[in-house]
């Protein structure tokens, strides 16, 4: 049982978005303020929703705000062609006839043995009814806005509050949350929203088909002396092992040793704490041989990981603890680590089955490290997450995973196929794209895009981050291309200094411009740059020829 497609609507930048999961890892790249952070904080808010959890005002895409101001202040009366509108979020589940079924049997829509899909829809919405009640609502604040304006003094600060400012504070009031199974039509291959299960309605939880956990950017690490992430983190890891029963030798066993610690430390304690236990016993209200007090040991197996136990590296036959580490270190250890705290979440106690479908979120991983760090960890974290969710009494789960990252490193060592790119597509959304999708845009010469596969992989990662591309042939223009960027931005600056004019546009070497040796190859290059979209300059060398086989003058081209 897998994800294979997640539809959000109106969150941030997505606002009409859609992202193909691949079975086992996803990798979503992207230049900054693209929507890789939105895509994470959606699933949590909507599959981990909490009172810490909560929708914004500004979680709105900017053209949904628009769109709820255009309802409120020009009144749609025909309740039979309202939609609900809001947050969406629907995933796309598909299984087979090899999965366990008794979960998802409750919120299945099509018993047609060829349709094996559900859909499941999370939704914070405005209905009808509501939108009703937002308009009167409104329209009393704003005539006491109004009152307020008037009686306000010349010398104080006039502003007036809007309907934004508004729906900033009271948008919980309108916008409800819907939790549905919405009917898959396998003729159109999409969901039809007309026809759902009301989840909430029937009691139904969803926490036995999905168990969604994350890693954010944002990880705990440093290498303060103060700092003992990675030694509370093992704790955390025992926490979740014992809850499972597993390794229940070792588990025992150091209970154990506790226990037999517990009564040698009684026994000094008795010593140590004598005289301040007779001084107590001189107080009134304690009869002779009353209420006794005595100190004894009691370490608890939890605590004492958390609070004694420290994580050590070895160098140069020296142990050394773990704040020692660089940044680099530490946050790959971390994640690891933090890995195992989750896949153990994963698992569930022992008396729960692990959900049909585990999904786990790493955010940016490459935070603090290295390239060759980078490499490593792309080539090792497939492996490592491939094992899924398997208990030693033989219940298992899937596990799928998607990782976003800035990183051209990871992405020169990841599989082509699993990689989605994500661009603007306009100021206020973005799209996805597959790029083995590239392959049907090659079919007339695969050679071609085998090729474009490999260089990606191995050379220019890179270019999938960058606003713009200049695709040179070598190393002289290589050499040249940033000595003349920087030799046109000082002429540039010296100009409007003469002329005492402003240069609004940013110096070229300010630009995220990613410049690429594509040597004779450049036409290859045509189909891949219209794929995801950035403007490119093309500029190949005087060894060009034209159709009579004579040499060209130099060639620049602009996409």
């Amino acid at each position: 049982m897998k994800i294979n497609k997640i539809k959000i609507e109106n969150f941030r930048l997505l606002k009409n978005f859609q992202l193909d999961i691949e079975n086992e890892l996803s990798l979503v790249i992207g230049k900054n303020n693209c929507g890789k952070t939105s895509l994470l904080a959606v699933l949590d808010k909507f599959l981990n929703q909490s009172d810490k959890n909560k929708f914004s005002f500004d979680d709105f895409n900017v053209d949904f705000k628009n769109e709820i101001k255009a309802l409120v202040e020009n009144p749609l009366e025909d309740v039979a062609v309202f939609k609900q509108k809001g947050i969406k979020l629907k995933l796309f589940i598909e299984y087979n006839e090899e999965d366990d079924l008794s979960n998802i049997s409750r919120v299945m829509m099509d018993l047609d043995p060829n349709n094996n899909f559900i859909v499941l829809g999370f939704e914070y919405v405005l209905d009808f009814e509501k939108l009703k009640k937002l308009r009167i609502d409104y329209n009393d604040f704003e005539k006491r806005e109004a009152i307020k304006f008037k009686k306000k003094k010349d010398d104080e600060p006039k502003s007036f509050k809007d309907l934004i400012y508004f729906l900033k504070a009271n948008h919980q009031d309108y916008f409800t949350f819907a939790k549905k199974s919405i009917e898959f039509d396998l003729s159109t291959n999409e969901e039809n929203e007309l026809n759902f299960i009301d989840l909430i309605k029937e009691k139904i939880s969803i926490k036995e088909i999905i168990n969604f956990k994350f890693i954010s950017a944002k990880r705990e690490v440093s290498n303060k002396e103060v700092d003992k992430t990675l030694s509370i983190q093992t704790s955390k890891i025992y926490k979740k092992t014992e809850a499972s029963d597993e390794q229940q030798e070792a588990i025992d066993d150091f209970k154990d040793k506790l226990s037999d610690t517990d009564f040698v430390l009684s026994d000094i304690y008795s010593n140590l704490f004598k005289n301040v236990i007779e001084k107590v016993k001189t107080f009134g209200g304690i009869k002779k041989d009353d209420s006794i007090i005595e100190i004894i040991s009691t370490l608890q197996h939890r605590e004492l990981l958390e609070g004694n136990t420290t994580v050590m590296y070895t160098h140069n036959d020296s142990s050394l603890p773990e704040h020692y580490n660089g940044l680099g270190y530490m946050n790959l250890i971390s994640m690891i680590f933090e890995i195992e705290i989750l896949i153990q979440d994963f698992k569930n106690s022992k008396d729960e089955k692990p959900s049909d479908i585990n999904l786990l979120f790493i955010e940016e991983p490459e935070a603090h490290t290295h390239p060759q760090m980078q490499y490593v960890f792309i080539k090792n974290i497939k492996e490592l997450l491939k094992q899924g969710i398997k208990r030693d009494d033989g219940q298992s789960g899937e596990l799928q995973s998607i990782i976003s990252t800035h990183s051209s490193h990871i992405v020169s060592e990841s599989n082509f196929d699993d990689i989605k790119y994500l661009k603007k597509n306009g100021n206020n959304s973005v799209i996805a794209k597959n790029l083995k999708e590239l392959k049907e845009e090659y079919k007339a010469n695969t050679k071609q895009y085998e090729f474009l596969k490999q260089y990606l992989t191995i050379n220019r990662a890179e270019i999938f981050f960058a606003d713009k591309a200049i695709l040179i042939e070598g190393d002289t223009e290589r050499i040249l291309f940033p000595t003349l960027m920087k030799k046109y931005d000082i002429d540039e600056e010296k100009k409007h200094n003469n002329l005492g004019t402003v240069d609004d546009s940013l110096p070229l070497l300010s630009q995220n411009i990613s410049i690429i040796e594509v040597g004779a190859y450049s036409q290859i290059f045509e189909k891949f740059i219209e794929f995801i979209g950035i403007k490119t300059l093309i500029i190949t060398d005087l060894d060009t020829v034209g159709l009579d086989d004579k040499k060209c003058e130099p060639s620049i081209g602009v996409s």
